[in-house]
């Protein structure tokens, strides 16, 4: 609960700029206005690897639950900063800046979640159940995802313009940010899977020795999240849009088809959780990055040619990416010893998705409008085959649950 509502909060952002952005700049266009809001989003990027360093150096000397509750914590507190802040008219330059300021702790707070989540998960799984444990980590990120997108568009219809851009966007920061600060009584409640020892061991070193120390590992986990990171942002953020600039498929039917899609991947991720526990992640994590590797332009070309197209590439996407979704938590916890996986898991995927996911977006652009033929598409399946082998030649042996458990 607590891991989508962290989500909810990081994703209510993009969807609400195009109603605030005139409220915090004032730069001679709405146009322009929201150019700089979402300049702000991108912030939030550059701040997660830097949460991920520290959070990830928390919960290795303080425990998970420590930093699972800061990291909701800030979640709440740069939601409810941004719900609450007068706009430029009142409190003039004081507004932007708060505004970055709130981004800067979200983006503080998402570097942090993933890699302390990631950890407790797979570390308070009973024997024979770490997939399906493991698969919760991207539930939690879908059921957020899915709750901003569905609370944004309930207010945008029940609300006029005027209404939305006064104050209507400013309530779905105000709802996350009071049920994230809900939410972290929750986890005041949960159990430590992190011994004494492990922390004590943790304190007593550098912050980035464990990094140094496997680097190895380090580097495997950069290889499966870069190809992973892409598809997602991609078959989330960019292929709805593509269908509406090549296929003519209007922006509200285009969000329906992604939102259909992540319904039917939200119920596969246990599913392939459990898969998981039989035959072993490192054989899901091949089968989704070489099936993408394969069919990743196909599928980019047939989401172009109609609404029925796009719909077929996103759920057969989606499904594919299962195989990486449902066991990420899993693949990068076994990586590292119980002592460095906040560490060793928070920068180099925080800075991965920054690298590649984050940019995934304007990749996607500039290949459409600077380059002939599929290039785009290309760039996606080229990182997918390096994932494919760190995941088949990097990545520890499968050791499936025995028949009994």
């Amino acid at each position: 609960m607590g891991n989508a509502l962290e989500w909810y909060d990081w994703n209510v952002y993009a969807l609400m700029a195009p109603f605030f952005a005139t409220r915090f700049f004032v730069s001679g266009s709405a146009g322009t206005a929201l150019l700089s809001s979402l300049a702000v989003f991108a912030v939030g990027f550059v701040a997660r690897p830097v949460g991920g360093l520290l959070m990830g150096a928390l919960s290795d000397r303080r425990g998970r639950r420590a930093a699972m509750l800061l990291s909701i914590g800030l979640m709440a507190a740069g939601s409810l900063l941004i719900g609450l802040t007068p706009g430029h008219g009142r409190i003039g330059v004081l507004a932007p800046i708060l505004l970055v300021t709130a981004r800067l702790v979200q983006g503080l707070s998402a570097g942090g979640e993933f890699a302390a989540a990631a950890a407790y998960l797979v570390e308070s799984a009973p024997a024979g159940r770490k997939g399906l444990y493991s698969s919760f980590l991207y539930i939690g990120n879908l059921t957020g995802t899915l709750l901003a997108s569905g609370l944004g568009a309930l207010l945008a219809l029940v609300l006029e313009r005027d209404a939305m851009a006064s104050w209507g966007w400013r309530v779905p920061f105000l709802v996350g940010g009071a049920a994230a600060l809900v939410l972290a009584v929750l986890r005041r409640g949960m159990d430590e899977t992190l011994g004494r020892e492990a922390r004590r061991a943790a304190a007593g070193v550098g912050v980035l020795a464990p990094l140094r120390q496997h680097a190895g590992a380090v580097l495997t986990l950069c290889g499966i999240t870069a190809g992973a990171t892409v598809v997602y942002y991609t078959w989330i953020v960019g292929l709805p849009a593509h269908a509406a600039a090549r296929a003519g498929v209007s922006r509200g039917r285009a969000l329906l088809a992604t939102t259909l899609a992540q319904l039917v991947l939200l119920v596969a991720l246990p599913a392939v959780g459990a898969l998981a526990d039989r035959i072993g992640a490192r054989r899901l994590v091949a089968a989704f990055s070489g099936g993408f590797a394969v069919l990743c332009v196909p599928l980019y070309a047939l989401a172009g040619v109609s609404f029925g197209g796009l719909l077929g590439a996103e759920v057969l996407g989606l499904l594919l990416f299962a195989g990486y979704g449902a066991t990420a938590a899993l693949v990068m916890a076994e990586l590292f010893p119980s002592g460095v996986r906040g560490t060793g898991i928070g920068l180099p995927y925080a800075a991965t998705v920054a690298a590649f996911g984050g940019t995934a977006p304007y990749v996607s652009v500039w290949a459409s409008e600077h380059a002939r033929g599929p290039v785009f598409p290309c760039y996606i399946a080229l990182l997918c085959a390096v994932t494919f082998l760190f995941a088949r030649f990097r990545l520890p042996p499968d050791r499936p649950a025995p028949a009994s458990a």
